[in-house]
Parts: structure tokens; C-alpha cells; sequence
């Protein structure tokens, strides 16, 4: 600090000033409302007109302590006093000189102080020379400050030129900046005028450069501000240009763009042309032709497209197979053919060749195979739904001559897919139909043709397309609503339903950490046994995917979120005997074995859209004339079976140990339960024969033998499909034997190995070897 001089100590009555700061031989004026100030001056005014002036250090204090003055602070003789409303003085004061509180006298009615006047003998010790060089300075920055601000005119800053004191010249430049109370508080505590002079250049060279970037940030806001009000006066002289011309909706700036958009995407040259060409009749129409909305939505579209734009191809099998494991269990041969379709890909580099068709009962897997092989290629997947789709121009789209005419599903698929070579897949291609405004199916034919769907013609484009770089996939439940020139361009891929064992690994491994997860669960508080799950496989859900069960096993979890949001520290157990306690009672149950061995009475096998099931066949012979009748809903296909069974019992009565007259003397009555339950289809024919058999002979039928196969009048047994599922439900259902056509060997490779290692399955040519396995001696 620096080193001080006592000059004398003097009594005076002391105002404290809110964010003023007053520097000696300087001229203030200020307002004064506070009593104790008030009191303050009028005792100065009784005295010699001195008073002490020092800053409160928080301006919202009212009344604020000693210790929250200023010690420092200037002598000042008041110079007028002026009386004004509401109670309030204006005084003016002249600074005197710096100086030091050294005690309170008094606080009451006003303060009264004793203090020391200021001066700093190191001064002395400064040469002339330094004090005209600082001096000189301070005046050059004051005039750098002055021009940046703008606010000191050029005779303030000449008769500061002409002041030889330095202490004068610092204190009068400091009253007269706009600096910050602080710093003005500081300049006033300083003593040494040296150090006062460098104090307050290094404050004005800093305001200058403060003020300097202000200014620019304003000049950058306002130069952006006059761009966008030149655009903007442009844009309205533009407009008022256009209406005078008829051109009031900017179709030239509209053209243009349109134009210049084309270019970039480099379109081939035949669409171009065809977008210039109603792009000229767009800037001929008058303002307000309604055609004129057309043209634009359809130049739109075409900029749409992606015409060049495709996402680089990634063919690596290993990786494909890890994506169809990781999404899909089991479905081997499915992922193998899957697999092989790529191999082609990477070793041809084309996908010429037909399109493939995944086929099989909903909720297996095909459309998300679908998108496992669009992630596994790295393409832009994107599906279209036909079901339901009965309007050609739903697929080809409508010409755009029409209201609200817009292009079909095809090119919309490729405009979301926003790459020329995505996955589109054509989910239930099976659910299309035709009436009298066209076949759907037709307008597929030209999309699925690698060797026709390079030049793709939308009715509402009416340019081509190039789609030969699409990969097609389409899932159908059946194929017999599928037309036939359609099908000769698709390669069919069988998805047949799930076995018991897989729904289970499926379960285990996806479904149910699925749901722990989507409700809040984990494997800690929700434990499900492996019993449990075979329970809900089994007796709660009956279907070839695993849809009713992930909805069973959802089930199951909201009954846990329940009993755990009544006690959270509880942990559920699922065991395969409390299941009907979170369930409730069985849904479902299979037909199982009979006790004994009956007459008329042969298990059957039959495919259903859920799975394989158990078919009993029941007949019963009567006293009568010959009738025949058939009940159990029994379809057209399964009436003529059983007719044929009948002429061929007839036909080789003798054979059988059956009376010739038979058919004069019975009737007959062949029933398939369930009776609610439609039945159809031909393979039931050797059963309907055997149990005929036993009923007219007397022989009682195996209850541990089931069969399956179509008859002919000559007792031939031909092959049926499904052999899968049937021999899948025989072993569930606890039959022993099972009897199938000798053509139908073939497909014994692709049974479950359980039931081969279970049932004995034996083929056969005719209805004689059926009945020596069938019937008991």
C-alpha cells in the first residue's frame, strides 16, 4: 500500500452516496431523499459548508452500518442547495480533496466523522518527464476511448490537452467516463497519482476494446438484419412484378428450381425431356388453372424418386446366417435356401432368376425373415400389404387425368425405400382379388419378371422405371388363390409351422425375455418353469406360430406385474402345476389313445392350418335297406373319399370276410367328430376303409395304430402332404404305428427325431397291407 502523509485531521458531517463516487476538483450534482443525509448538509450549510462524502458498498441498504462504508472518500464544499418535490434536495458540490475516515463521531441525527486528508510523498520521487510521458498517454487513450464511444466532442478533449496537473487531469478524465463503480472506487482509494494515472489507462484501453467489439457484433446484426430486409423488399417487388404479369404464385422462381433439381439427380434423358415439357406448359397456363397443381405434384413426384441414389450392397454369408440364427429358430432349410439365394448374388453379381415366395400359416416368420435378409445385405427394407387390394390400379397407379390421380403402390414403396435398390416385400400376396376394374395379380406379373421390370410404366408417371436392381420377396398362407403365371415367376419356399420342441426353444430363449423386459420383470422375480412353458405350448394355445403364445406368455407376465405391485419384495413362480392358477383352465386338450380295442372305430391323421391333428373315424352298420349316410361336416372332397371307400369294401367283400348282400340288407353311418369342426381334403380314404372294414367284418381296429392316405377303387393308397405335422400329432396323441403311403417315404427325412425315434411308421402300396397292420385277427 502506499505510503501516506497525515496533512490534518478535521470534524465533519458526512452524506453516504449510493453508486456515486465524487473525485476532487470535480463539479456534482446529485438528489438526496434520506433524513440522515438531509440533516447532514444542513449542518455543513450552518458550518463552513463542508461536508464528507463517502459510497455505501450496497446501494439497497437504507440505513447501512459503518462497517459497510467506504473508508475512503472526498471533502466537498456544497455549492447550491435546491429544495424540490416531495421532500427531495438537489445539491451540487465541488470535490476539495481525498480523505480517510479515522472514526465515527456520531450517527444520530446524522453521520458525523473525524477524517484525514491524503497525500502520498512517493510523487515527489517521480521524474517530470515520466509524469508528461503517462500524462500524454492517459490523454491519447482518453481519445481512443472518445472516438469508439462517440460520446466526447472534440472540446472536451482539447481543454484536457491544456491541464498540466496530473492528479487534476486523472481525476477530472475518471469523473468524466462512464466506468464502473468499482473501478471508480479504486482510482479514488489510490493515492499515488502514478499509479493512479497507470490504473486508469489500463481501464480505458480495456473499455476501448469492450466498446470496439460491441460495436462490431452491432454492425454484423445489423448487416444481417439490412440483407434480410433487402430480401425481403426484393421478394414483395418480386410479387408485385408477377401479379402485373399474371404470375402472382412465383412460377418462374418455381421452374427454375424444379429445373435445377433435375439436373442434380441426373435423370435420364427421356424423363427430362418429359418434365420439361410440362414444365413449359406449367409457365403457359394462366393464373388459377386448376391443371397447374397437377403438373407440380407430378414434376414432384418424378424428384422424388430414387433414380441414381442406392445403398452399397454387403454380401457376407457368415454374417447373413449370424442375423437369421439370432432372429429365427430352427427353420433350417428355410435359411439355407436363404443362404444359397446370396451365394448366387456374390458369385453372379445379378439376382436375375425368380422371385422368391415364402409360403406357410401365419405367425411363423416370414415377413420378419424378410427383413433379417434386408439387414443382412445392408438394403433399405420396405413393405407393401396387398390384402385386400382388388384395383389394378392400386399396383400400376391411376392416370394422372383423373382427380387425386397418384402413382401405385410400387412407386410409392420406392420413394419411401429412398434407394433404387431396396427389399420389397409383398406381404399376402395370397389376398388379392379381382373384380370388374382389374386383376391386381396381372399388373404383378410385369414387377416380378426379371427379365420385363427394367422398364417398370406407371399409368401416372408414364415414364419407365428401372427396377431390376429391387429384390423381391412376397409370403403367401396358401397358394391356391394365387394366380398361375404368377406363381411360375416365384420360387416357392415352404415355412411350415412350428414343433412343440421349437415353440418351446422359441419361448425360452426370445418370447419370454421379450415380455420380462417389455413389462418391467426379470429373471430374478419371475421365475417360469420349463414345465410351464410346455403347458401353455401344449394346452393353452393351438396354432403353427407363436403369436396366441407370446400373447399367453403376456398374459402370464401382467399376472406377476400384479401380485409383485402388491408386495415388491415377492418373486412368482410359474410351475406347470400352478399355471391354471395364472391362466385359468385349459383351453385346449388332445385327443389321446383309447383304453381298449373297438369295432369301426380307426384313428385318422389330418393337417389343419394350426398343425397336425388326430381323426377319428366312427362307423356304425345297421339293419336297413342299403342306405349310407355321412355326417360331421364333412367337405365335397372328403364325401367322394368316402364314397370310393365304400365301392371298394363292396367291390372285395368276399376278400374281406364281409357278406356279399351287405349293401341290401345295412345301412351305414360314417361319422367324424367333432361335428362342429369342417373337414375336407382326400387323405382320410384308407381310414374311412378300414373302420368300413372292421364295422361290416366284426374285426376290432388297433387303437394303437393311425393312418393316413388317399384311396382309389382299386384299393391303391396315394401320397398326401403334410406328413410333418400328422406324424407329429400321432406322437403327442401316444400312437405306436403309423401307416403311410410307400410315395410319401421320401419325406421321412424331414421329420422331427423324436418321432422317429418314437413311432413306428410304415408305408404301404394298397388297402391290403393297411388292413393286415390295422385290424386285429
Amino acid at each position: 500500500m502506499d505510503q501516506l502523509t497525515i496533512k490534518k485531521i478535521i470534524s465533519l458531517p458526512m452524506i453516504v452516496t449510493r453508486g456515486l463516487v465524487i473525485f476532487p476538483k470535480t463539479l456534482t450534482h446529485f438528489d438526496m431523499v434520506r433524513d440522515k443525509s438531509i440533516k447532514a448538509l444542513e449542518q455543513a450549510m450552518r458550518d463552513d459548508q463542508m461536508v464528507f462524502l463517502a459510497m455505501q458498498q450496497d446501494i439497497l441498504e437504507e440505513d447501512p452500518a459503518k462497517d459497510k462504508i467506504e473508508k475512503v472518500g472526498t471533502i466537498c464544499r456544497v455549492k447550491q442547495v435546491v429544495k424540490m418535490p416531495n421532500e427531495m434536495v438537489r445539491v451540487l458540490v465541488e470535490g476539495l480533496g481525498r480523505a480517510q475516515i479515522t472514526d465515527f463521531i456520531s450517527e444520530n441525527p446524522f453521520h458525523s466523522v473525524l477524517v484525514e486528508e491524503l497525500t502520498c510523498p512517493e510523487d515527489d520521487q517521480v521524474s517530470a518527464v515520466r509524469f508528461e510521458a503517462m500524462r500524454r498517454r492517459l490523454i491519447a487513450e482518453f481519445q481512443n476511448f472518445g472516438s469508439a464511444s462517440r460520446k466526447m466532442t472534440p472540446e472536451a478533449i482539447a481543454a484536457l490537452e491544456d491541464m498540466e496537473n496530473p492528479a487534476e487531469l486523472t481525476d477530472t478524465i475518471a469523473s468524466n467516463v462512464q466506468l464502473k463503480t468499482k473501478d471508480k472506487q479504486a482510482l479514488l482509494s489510490t493515492v499515488s497519482v502514478a499509479d493512479r494515472m497507470e490504473m486508469l489507462i489500463t481501464i480505458l484501453m480495456q473499455e476501448t476494446e469492450i466498446i470496439t467489439i460491441d460495436q462490431e457484433i452491432s454492425r454484423r446484426v445489423k448487416r444481417q438484419i439490412d440483407e434480410n430486409q433487402k430480401e425481403y423488399m426484393l421478394r414483395e417487388q418480386m410479387k408485385a412484378i408477377q401479379e402485373e404479369l399474371g404470375d402472382k404464385d412465383g412460377v418462374g422462381l418455381e421452374i427454375r428450381e424444379f429445373k435445377q433439381k433435375l439436373a442434380e439427380l441426373n435423370v435420364p434423358e427421356e424423363v427430362y425431356n418429359k418434365c420439361e415439357t410440362e414444365l413449359d406448359r406449367l409457365s403457359k397456363m394462366q393464373f388459377g388453372n386448376p391443371e397447374a397443381n397437377v403438373i407440380r405434384n407430378y414434376v414432384s413426384w418424378i424428384c422424388d424418386l430414387p433414380w441414381n441414389k442406392e445403398t452399397k450392397e454387403n454380401i457376407d454369408l457368415g454374417r447373413a446366417a449370424k442375423i437369421l440364427d439370432r432372429d429365427h429358430f430352427g427353420l433350417q432349410k428355410v435359411k439355407e435356401r436363404i443362404l444359397e439365394y446370396l451365394a448366387v448374388k456374390k458369385i453372379t453379381g445379378t439376382m436375375a432368376g425368380p422371385i422368391l415366395c415364402l409360403v406357410g400359416p401365419p405367425g411363423v416368420g416370414k415377413t420378419s425373415i424378410a427383413r433379417s435378409v434386408a439387414e443382412s445385405l445392408g438394403r433399405n427394407y420396405v413393405r407393401i400389404s396387398l390384402g385386400g387390394i382388388r384395383d389394378e390400379a392400386d399396383i400400376r397407379g391411376h392416370r394422372k387425368t383423373y382427380i387425386g390421380a397418384m402413382p401405385g403402390r410400387i412407386m410409392q414403396a420406392m420413394k419411401q425405400a429412398e434407394s433404387k435398390n431396396p427389399l420389397m416385400l409383398f406381404d399376402e400376396i395370397d389376398k388379392m382379388a379381382s373384380d370388374y376394374r382389374g386383376d391386381p395379380a396381372a399388373a404383378l406379373l410385369e414387377v416380378l419378371d426379371s427379365e420385363q421390370n427394367s422398364k417398370f410404366r406407371d399409368h401416372y408417371l408414364e415414364i419407365d422405371f428401372d427396377l431390376s436392381e429391387v429384390l423381391f420377396i412376397a409370403t403367401a398362407n396358401t397358394l391356391e388363390t394365387v394366380p398361375r403365371p404368377l406363381l411360375d415367376r416365384m420360387e416357392i419356399i415352404e415355412v411350415s409351422g412350428y414343433t412343440s420342441e421349437e415353440k418351446f426353444q422359441i419361448a425360452k430363449r426370445h418370447l419370454l425375455p421379450k415380455q420380462r423386459e417389455k413389462h418391467g420383470l426379470s429373471a430374478e422375480n419371475l421365475k417360469v418353469s420349463a414345465g410351464a412353458i410346455r403347458e401353455m405350448i401344449e394346452y393353452y394355445t393351438r396354432e403353427s406360430g407363436v403369436r396366441g403364445l407370446e400373447r399367453t406368455i403376456a398374459k402370464l407376465c401382467r399376472k406377476a406385474d400384479l401380485a409383485i405391485a402388491k408386495d415388491a419384495e415377492q418373486v412368482v413362480r410359474i410351475t406347470e402345476k400352478n399355471t391354471v392358477d395364472y391362466l385359468g383352465k385349459r383351453k385346449y386338450s388332445f385327443e389321446t389313445v383309447g383304453k381298449k380295442d373297438e369295432v369301426g372305430v380307426v384313428t385318422g391323421l389330418a393337417w389343419t392350418q394350426v398343425g397336425g391333428d388326430t381323426l377319428s373315424v366312427e362307423v356304425n352298420v345297421m339293419p336297413g335297406s342299403g342306405k349310407t349316410e355321412l355326417t360331421g361336416q364333412l367337405g365335397d372332397v372328403m364325401k367322394e373319399s368316402a364314397k370310393a371307400a365304400v365301392s371298394y369294401v363292396r367291390a372285395n367283400a368276399e376278400q374281406l370276410g364281409i357278406e356279399g348282400d351287405f349293401y341290401e340288407t345295412k345301412d351305414i353311418h360314417i361319422h367324424v367328430p367333432e361335428g362342429a369342426t369342417p373337414k375336407d381334403g382326400p387323405s382320410a380314404g384308407i381310414t374311412i376303409a378300414t373302420a368300413l372294414t372292421s364295422a361290416l367284418s366284426g374285426r376290432p381296429a388297433s387303437r394303437k395304430v393311425a393312418m393316413t392316405g388317399e384311396i382309389t377303387l382299386r384299393g391303391r393308397v396315394l401320397p398326401i402332404g403334410g406328413l410333418k405335422e400328422k406324424t407329429l400329432a400321432a406322437y403327442r396323441a401316444g400312437i405306436e404305428t403309423v401307416v403311410i403311403p410307400a410315395e410319401n417315404e421320401k419325406d421321412m427325412d424331414e421329420l422331427e427325431g423324436v418321432v422317429k425315434e418314437h413311432l413306428q411308421i410304415i408305408p404301404v402300396h394298397n388297402m391290403d397291407e393297411v388292413l393286415g397292420i390295422a385290424l386285429l385277427k
